[in-house]
Formats: C-alpha cells, structure tokens, sequence
C-alpha cells in the first residue's frame, strides 16, 4: 500500500492513500479515538482519497489508529482458527 504525505503540520496531517476502504476504516477508528477531526476526501472517483487528521498529535493518533485495528484482526484471526 502506499502512502503520500501530503500536509504535516501542528495539529493537523494530511495522507494520500491508494485504497479507499483503508482510508475509512482508519476514519471510524480514528473517530473513535476522539480526535477533531477524522475525514476524507477524494477530488474525483479516478483519483486517490485524502485522509485529513486534525488533533493535538495527529501522528501518534493515527498509530494508536493503527495498533487498534491490528488488534482487533489478530483477535479475529484467533477466533476464527479455534472454530476449526
């Protein structure tokens, strides 16, 4: 996957990234973490989407983002493999 910052300043971080569903689920995480502000945007459907993160510290509320997602597909992934 790759991933283009495009805006890295105090308070806020903007991300260029080329799949879509990532850029949402990074959305509601990040939601949920209560930043300010968690959205994207994407000028066209052709076009690669933004994600705007606007919070105290932005980097650190996008690993946190991150860490929680990767915990929650390694519970799943354990889950799944004891119904076997």
């Amino acid at each position: 996957m790759k991933v283009k910052v495009l805006k890295d300043e105090k308070g806020e971080l903007e991300i260029e990234l080329d799949n879509l569903t990532i850029a949402e689920v990074l959305r509601v995480y990040l939601n949920k973490q209560g930043v300010k502000l968690a959205a994207w945007k994407r000028e066209h459907p052709t076009k690669n989407p933004v994600l705007c993160i606007v919070a105290d510290n932005p980097k650190k509320a996008l690993k946190g983002a991150i860490g929680q997602i990767e915990k929650e597909i390694d519970k799943f992934t354990s889950e799944f493999k004891n119904l076997k």
